[in-house]
């Protein structure tokens, strides 16, 4: 039942678009908000306790039902393989149309890099990253957590990826209070990253990559990366689409430099797609592994 509920969540992902209003990740979201404003205090303490207090009703309620429905439900709820497509695909339209201000303006809508002064490129490079590390938070570790612990698994990863993009910022206000959030996420990512990475090196072929080529770059690059998770997922998709990724990023004016993951050319407007097709492919692999593991 649980693997029935999974691919029907996943099929209601491709065709049920995410409601502009009352999402069910937006309203905890908000509900996480508020829970932040009564518990802040600049300490890794309090940070711990909001974590806390924020996952652990999900989970509990989502442990009060189980079967094929609320597993289908929750998993179209936490699901974003569509969503993160459809945004990429946009950025890629406004690239090959050669409107570079549309493309800026469409950047945050996939990562939070300031995108004032990018480049074509530099904005195909954003979005590939983002394409490559999402399919890991978005869709693999969904499915990863449902396979293993059905509802209260999709609800609690969906929870705690959650978290780590609000408060999981290395910035003044987030540098303590966001600890637990960021190195939760980090726990719980890690497996899924790593089956992201094996899989986007299985399905190079998709977009004319080659797979030997793509595991050398992933076990070479993908712990170069300051990011535990991300880093494995970027270097496997670098080494599945034969180009290189990284490089400096800027986030609300502080710079970051990057390492270089891969060896190739540098991205270019048309990987936007392939990106895209490689995360698809990555992303019914997937499916076919937490379907088949699910009890």
């Amino acid at each position: 039942m649980r693997s029935l509920g999974l691919v029907a969540g996943f099929l209601l992902d491709a065709v049920v678009p995410d409601p502009r209003h009352g999402h069910p990740v937006a309203l905890f979201g908000r509900a996480a908000r508020g829970w932040e404003r009564l518990v802040y205090r600049d300490s890794t303490l309090a940070g711990a306790l909001f974590a806390a207090g924020a996952v652990t009703p999900v989970v509990v309620a989502g442990s009060l039902v189980r079967g094929a429905v609320p597993t289908a439900v929750t998993a179209w709820a936490t699901l974003g393989g569509s969503m993160l497509g459809r945004e990429a695909g946009r950025v890629a339209d406004a690239l090959e149309a050669s409107d570079l201000e549309r493309a800026r303006g469409l950047l945050p809508g996939l990562c939070g890099r300031d995108p004032a002064e990018l480049d074509e490129g530099q904005i195909a490079r954003a979005v590939v990253e983002s394409v490559a590390e999402n399919t890991s938070d978005a869709v693999v570790g969904p499915l990863v957590w449902g396979a293993l612990a059905g509802v209260p698994g999709l609800a609690g990863f969906r929870a705690v990826n959650t978290l780590d993009a609000m408060v999981g910022h290395r910035n003044a206000r987030y540098a303590r209070f966001g600890t637990a959030s960021a190195r939760l996420d980090d726990l719980a990512g890690w497996g899924p990253a790593r089956l992201t990475a094996l899989l986007a090196v299985l399905a190079a072929p998709v977009v004319g990559g080659d797979v030997e080529r793509a595991w050398r770059v992933w076990r070479r690059d993908g712990r170069a990366h300051p990011s535990p998770n991300a880093g494995q997922c970027e270097a496997a998709f670098a080494g599945a689409l034969g180009r290189s990724l990284g490089g400096v990023n800027v986030y609300a004016g502080r710079e970051e430099a990057r390492p270089v993951l891969g060896d190739g050319p540098p991205v270019e407007v048309a990987d936007v797609r392939r990106a895209v097709r490689l995360a698809r492919a990555v992303n019914v692999l997937a499916l076919v592994v937490a379907a088949g593991a699910a009890r």
